[in-house]
């Protein structure tokens, strides 16, 4: 089997990735909607794939992989490892879980992810409003992840929260210490949430970028009381091209709240200062910007060896980068936690796939399917309408 065309298509804002084989067989990959730009930088990667066999897909991705970088331009390549997986398992007859070293688990755990509603307001009346409306929500999830801090828009709308001076918004992160009356007013808003959800949901916060260490501290020890599951990406995070390893530990080695962060991270290279100093407690990279599905397994795998536990970032509004993560996640070790559930932008994308469970998540978990490749597909004759005119080829 030989790889004849690579090809990229922006569906709904998501650049989604098709594998062309000489033998009919392609395969499909996904990249969130916010980088709807990153469809030029898949092409680019086509000449290092023509001709090549997509089962071997080590020996493929051993000519894109160095070629990537952190978020968001490894994506171009985590999507492109995403497809050749696919390729592959249609192929075998096998799904990727069953490639990647067979299941470990027969449902995996997911968190609320894309799954919000809109906060009223500031206080802490208004999160423990929002709590209660995810904790009811028919999924029924058994972890809920809120927004905290410079995550959001708490730090921008609550006066005198801060000292620095602020940034207006994302990929811009704000980042200085807290005044005292801010420090308090997130502690009143966590212990608002933890009022609702009790001990039988589990709570984690996304928090930053932007903390210092010493800020990062004294909200890690007074959230100690509460059993929070983590604080993530408190000192670096999103689209920030390195991880402070060092910093990390020190807020890490002070408290018992875990400590997460990854999901910017490109590769195993990034991680291993962050799991050799056991910098966090948990790392969470998305398997469409760390460099694929078997990198993401190799980071959950060496993590486990140093006692650090893993939850991966989802695959923002989309379903096929929703088909991978409940495959690969099947497949790791036992420092699994959950992953963060996508959930797509447009109604529209349930409909131009087939292989998804209905309902898709129940109790909190999704159902591993044996489907082989993702077990989710593209339906090229609902699809089409809503290719821009550039992309009306994608599927011949």
């Amino acid at each position: 089997m030989k790889i004849t065309s690579l090809r990229c298509a922006v569906l709904g804002g998501s650049p989604v990735v098709r594998i062309v084989t000489d033998e009919g067989i392609d395969g499909y990959g996904q990249i969130e909607s916010a980088k709807p730009y990153l469809k030029p930088v898949v092409l680019h990667y086509e000449p290092y794939l023509l001709g090549q066999d997509p089962t071997d897909v080590e020996r493929v991705m051993l000519r894109i992989r160095r070629l990537g970088s952190s978020k968001p331009w490894g994506s171009a390549v985590s999507a492109i490892e995403m497809a050749l997986w696919d390729v592959a398992g249609k192929a075998s007859g096998l799904a990727i879980s069953k490639l990647l070293g067979g299941r470990v688990r027969d449902r995996v755990r997911v968190y609320n992810g894309g799954v919000r509603f809109p906060l009223a307001g500031q206080d802490p009346a208004d999160y423990a409003a929002n709590m209660a409306l995810m904790r009811d929500a028919p999924e029924r999830f058994t972890i809920i992840k809120q927004s905290v801090g410079f995550h959001g828009p708490m730090a921008a709308e609550v006066p005198g929260f801060s000292y620095a001076d602020l940034r207006d918004g994302p990929p811009h992160a704000s980042r200085g210490p807290l005044t005292e009356r801010g420090l308090r007013h997130v502690v009143a808003c966590v212990e608002a949430m933890k009022e609702v959800l009790g001990d039988r949901v589990g709570l984690a916060l996304d928090c930053g970028p932007g903390w210092t260490v010493p800020d990062a501290i004294r909200l890690a020890q007074q959230l100690e009381p509460l059993h929070i599951l983590w604080l993530e990406d408190l000192l670096t995070g999103d689209y920030v091209p390195y991880a402070d390893a060092a910093s990390y530990r020190e807020v890490t080695r002070s408290t018992s709240t875990p400590i997460h962060t990854g999901e910017q991270l490109y590769l195993r290279q990034n991680f291993r200062e962050l799991i050799e100093q056991r910098a966090v407690r948990v790392v969470g990279p998305d398997p469409c910007d760390v460099g694929g599905l078997a990198e993401l397994k190799w980071i959950a795998e060496y993590a486990d060896l140093h006692g650090v536990l893993m939850a991966p970032h989802g695959v923002f509004d989309g379903v096929l980068g929703l088909a991978a993560l409940v495959q690969v996640c099947a497949a790791l070790p036992d420092n699994f936690i959950a992953f963060e559930y996508p959930v797509a932008r447009s109604d529209w994308w349930y409909q131009i796939v087939e292989g998804l469970p209905e309902p898709i998540v129940t109790d909190g978990h999704i159902d591993v399917w044996d489907r082989p490749g993702l077990g989710v597909t593209l339906i090229p004759e609902a699809a089409r309408q809503y290719l821009a005119e550039e992309d009306r080829g994608f599927f011949d």
